[in-house]
């Protein structure tokens, strides 16, 4: 006999075996949801920060070491036990952080720390009711709308990956820029956010001067901080603009990064740079290693962007009421045409990474 579902739609028979496997993996992922609270946590308290390079250790010391309570650390020592995170040594009753995972959980200067991305879960959650009227209604949900936890978390995940590779590969691998930028250039970056790469820009090329431009005003406060905290106020300044209306002119280079699909409408942003440009200035668009084609983002860097994309990104572009609203997986044929629409008309695909793809574009 055929089951039916809730709502009275008929099931047909099913394979319990795949059932049984379905399931496992969705409470697999459950576990995995639930576990992030305490990677955030483990982050924000010093937790993995106090592991990293001490050895075997037990609650006690780790929690005088941290100054936390004993009994919260042992609970959250055997929650990390369980996901894998850290070994434990019954015989001495002692747990320890491999160095390996320390280079993803514990250090923000390596390219690997990944920690950021659980800070931004706290600010994603806390949007679940907004997000389900956002979906019968068809209306947005702005970032501004969202959690302090989403703006620092956003930066601190990027972050890491912007400082291995955007001096070193990516812009080097934009013809002719770097040359430009040791001379002296002027550039804009435009969707900044913390600015976290308009400062890295900075500090690589002295002679250049750097604007930076961001809608959201929290974000360009602390930009703003950052870049004074780092003795670059005299080249660096941020300023709070959309990327529609962003002042000045003659910008050797423009940057996009990872926001250019946030955008309500792309591409009068990017005719906006067009317009903004230096004759033989560039732009460079650095967006998410995502595929248009959905059943390509079937892997673990695939899924959590198609997911933010859900949470934040689309969202994000409604609210603005702009003419296109992408997601971060528009795929580059979409994007491409886009920017040819705007008058940039040369593209190409310049750096790849596994999260991000950087465009070079030009008129």
């Amino acid at each position: 006999m055929a089951t039916s579902t809730s709502a009275g739609a008929p099931l047909g028979a099913v394979d319990q075996e795949r059932v049984q496997e379905f399931l496992e993996k969705v409470i697999t992922d459950g576990g995995a949801a639930v576990a992030g609270l305490c990677t955030s946590l483990g982050d924000r308290l010093g937790l993995y920060t106090a592991m990293a390079g001490a050895g075997p250790v037990t609650s006690a010391r780790l929690a005088a070491r941290t100054g936390l309570v004993e009994r919260y650390v042992r609970e959250w020592l055997d929650a990390q036990v369980a996901g894998e995170y850290v070994t434990y040594a019954p015989g001495t009753d002692t747990y320890q952080l491999p160095d390996e995972h320390a280079a993803v959980l514990a250090d923000p200067d390596r390219s690997t720390y990944a920690a950021g991305f659980f800070t931004m879960l706290q600010a994603v959650y806390a949007t679940e009711d907004s997000l389900m009227d956002a979906f019968r209604t068809g209306e947005g949900v702005g970032w501004e709308e969202h959690g302090p936890a989403l703006f620092a978390g956003t930066a601190k995940f990027f972050r890491p990956g912007y400082a291995a590779a955007l001096v070193p590969e990516w812009l080097t691998a934009l013809d002719g820029v770097v040359e430009k930028l040791e001379r002296g250039a002027r550039v804009a970056d435009v969707g900044c956010g913390y600015g976290w790469s308009t400062t890295l820009m900075a500090r690589a090329f002295p002679r250049s001067s750097f604007r930076g431009f961001d809608f959201h005003r929290p974000s360009v406060e602390a930009a703003r901080g950052i870049a004074a905290e780092r003795g670059l106020a005299d080249r660096v300044s941020f300023d709070v603009a959309t990327a529609q209306d962003f002042p000045g002119e003659d910008f050797d280079l423009i940057t996009f990064f990872d926001c250019l699909h946030d955008i309500g409408d792309p591409g009068g942003a990017l005719r906006h740079a067009e317009h903004a440009l230096a004759d033989g200035g560039t732009c460079m668009i650095v967006e998410p290693n995502a595929s248009g084609n959905a059943q390509e983002n079937t892997n673990p860097v695939g899924r959590a962007l198609t997911a933010a994309s859900v949470a934040v990104c689309l969202p994000s572009a409604l609210a603005q009421h702009g003419p296109q609203a992408l997601g971060n997986h528009a795929g580059e044929e979409a994007m491409r045409t886009i920017a040819d629409h705007a008058g940039l008309h040369h593209w190409r695909l310049a750096a790849e990474s596994p999260v991000n793809r950087v465009y070079a574009v030009g008129r």
